[in-house]
This record gives structure tokens, sequence and C-alpha cells, in this order.
């Protein structure tokens, strides 16, 4: 829930507010899963039942799924039991390898996105083969801290906004966005 929240942090209900809101706001004294609890509660609300539903299958999850199967793998894991209160479930290539191959046929490669697009420095490769392409990021997106947050050259431009979440200004315009973000949308559509 906080992943998904923290990712798509959108207006005008800005779900970590929400969220840290109901957290802060418990009782003095709650021990953290109360504070937990009140988080969940100010974000869905306090419905008798918290069991998860079943989740929703769509090209998106699929397609996401494929994509980091087949060409960006990306090591998440559970930290040790000292940083977190989950049980400890470090990432594994041989786990996930496995997984890959029973669910789409395929054998993930971990460097293949490096390699091919030359991540290990972004901005040499795009200098010299790169053009007309906007990054544009909103640095409350968990993936910002990876993304091009500086204009490379005059056709490979950098926007960024401060409250800006994963795709935020690419989504459809409403009537409830704030002003920064409709001045996102009009530098991109100026380039």
């Amino acid at each position: 829930m906080y992943t998904s929240a923290a990712q798509y942090n959108e207006p005008p209900r800005y779900p970590v507010t929400v969220i840290c809101g109901g957290i802060d706001g418990a009782s003095f004294g709650s021990d953290i899963l109360s504070k937990i609890y009140a988080g969940l509660v100010a974000y869905k609300g306090n419905t008798k039942c918290k069991v998860n539903g079943h989740p929703i299958v769509s090209e998106t999850t699929v397609g996401w799924k494929w994509q980091t199967c087949s060409e960006m793998v990306i090591p998440f894991g559970i930290g040790n039991k000292n940083n977190t209160m989950f049980q400890p479930e470090p990432f594994s290539l041989k786990s996930f390898a496995k997984e890959c191959k029973k669910h789409f046929g395929v054998s993930p490669r971990p460097h293949w996105i490096t390699t091919y697009y030359g991540g290990h420095n972004i901005k040499l490769v795009l200098q010299k083969f790169g053009s007309n392409i906007i990054f544009s990021n909103g640095l409350r997106d968990p993936y910002s801290s990876g993304g091009v947050l500086k204009n490379i050259s005059d056709s490979l431009v950098a926007i960024h906004t401060v409250n800006g979440s994963h795709c935020l200004d690419i989504q459809g315009a409403s009537k409830s966005d704030p002003e920064w973000l409709v001045e996102q949308r009009r530098k991109r559509s100026r380039l």
C-alpha cells in the first residue's frame, strides 16, 4: 500500500500525506503496529475487513513483470532483521531466474539494460547518440533518484518538479491539477 502511495503520490489527495497524517495522529503511546494501522485506516477507511483483495491483472502488471524478467532486473529485497519489521528476504538472482523461467520461459539478463543503453555513464552515451528526449521527473517519485535531472544538451532536456510523482505529468489533465503541474505540462509542450 505505501509503496504504491509513494510512487503515485498525486494531488489533490496526496496519499503519503494521508497515511503519515494517520500515523502521526495515532493516540500518544500507541505501539508501532497501532500507528501503522492508523495510517491504513486514514488511507483506506475504517472497514471491517482488512484482507488484501485479488490482484488486478492488467497489461501494466503483466508487462512490468515481463520487462523486469527480460530486460530490467531490479534487485529488490528486504534487508536484515535490524532495519525492517519484516522477515529478511534478500534478493536472490537464482530464485528470481527460476520464477522468470516458470512464468515467461525467459532467463533474466541482469546487465542487459546497462550494456545496451550504456547506463554506467548515461550522459556520455546520450551526448553521442541521443536527441530529442525529454526526461520528466517528479521528485516525490522514488524512481527519480535514478532519473536524468539535469539537461544534457539543448535537445536532451530534463524537466522536474519538487511535488510531482511517478508519471503524473503524462496522465490526463484534471480541473483539480495544481498550478505547478499545469506549468510542468506547459514546459514539456513548448519543447
